[in-house]
């Protein structure tokens, strides 16, 4: 490999256990998603930082340390969030588990941990696609966007890509996003979003409510896109996904052994304000599964008329 390619590298011991690939996972958009890669050497990423384009390598070495190789102009700020990605600022301060279930996902998943990405454009763009829509056709589209209008990820890893730049994301035309599924209440909004994109990175140094309400202040992000986009970036352990259409139904059944609808699940996790979104992901750990019986969406077909 020419010196020039050659990465820059950190390691990090975390000195607890830590889930590596589930800790990361909630980054990848889909099975496809072009910006987010597994294989023998680790997990990539591809992702457009404050100093520019970056790729980052994150491997778990046999003695427990966590090493992080990175490539391109923005490898030295992949690197030095390093920690918060692996949920190095997640603080279980005030937690305490009212269910068994919960308790019981704690002690099995001693190395879940809530990550922060500090990449706000990066978790809300996908989050604006994937609203009111099945996962697959959401996923769908946010890789044929990313692959048309995105670019090369710098490194040796083949394949993997950027999403595209804010500037981009404004300039893709009305009739491509509908190419690729994505409607023109989905494709405004996430215009919307592209042009304010410096002001909504802010929300990484704001504190946690004021950075909800700079996110649902533009039309089209309402408190399920919010929420998504603070679990991801902002490493929020208090912003369950209202308003998802599974999610009710999943806790529901996991702690109470029957459907309850979204009130009913903000009732139910009350108990643990601070820690909403904690207390619901582990409940889906440690709980039983719902039965999979109701019918299946079609998926609709987008095209330009």
């Amino acid at each position: 490999m020419p010196p020039t390619t050659l990465p820059r590298t950190r390691r990090h011991r975390p000195g607890h256990p830590l889930a590596v690939g589930a800790v990361l996972g909630v980054l990848r958009h889909g099975g496809g998603d072009p910006t987010f890669g597994r294989d023998e050497a680790g997990t990539w990423l591809g992702r457009h930082t404050p100093e520019g384009p970056g790729t980052l390598l994150v491997r778990v070495e046999t003695d427990g340390d966590i090493v992080g190789e990175a490539w391109g102009p923005g490898a030295d700020w992949l690197l030095g969030g390093l920690p918060a990605l692996l949920g190095g600022d997640d603080d279980w301060t005030g937690f305490v588990a009212h269910h068994r279930q919960i308790a019981d996902a704690r002690r099995a998943f001693p190395g879940w941990r809530i990550g922060r990405s500090r990449l706000v454009l990066d978790s809300l763009i996908p989050a604006v696609i994937e609203q009111k829509v099945t996962g697959k056709e959401a996923f769908a589209g946010y890789r044929a966007l990313v692959w048309k209008f995105g670019e090369p990820a710098p490194g040796p890893r083949e394949r993997l890509r950027l999403a595209p730049t804010a500037a981009a994301w404004r300039a893709i035309p009305s009739w491509e996003f509908l190419r690729a599924g994505v409607t023109p209440q989905r494709s405004a909004t996430v215009v919307r979003c592209a042009q304010v994109a410096g002001r909504l990175e802010e929300c990484v140094g704001l504190p946690l409510p004021a950075a909800h309400a700079r996110l649902r202040a533009i039309p089209g992000v309402g408190e399920w896109t919010a929420a998504e986009v603070a679990q991801r970036a902002l490493g929020d352990p208090d912003a369950p996904s209202f308003g998802d259409y599974h999610l009710a139904k999943e806790v529901g059944w996991a702690l109470l052994g029957h459907d309850i609808d979204d009130d009913e699940l903000r009732v139910l996790l009350e108990p643990y304000s601070g820690h909403r979104h904690r207390a619901a992901s582990l409940a889906l750990m440690g709980g039983s599964r719902r039965p999979r019986r109701g019918p299946r969406f079609t998926l609709p077909t987008h095209l330009p008329g």
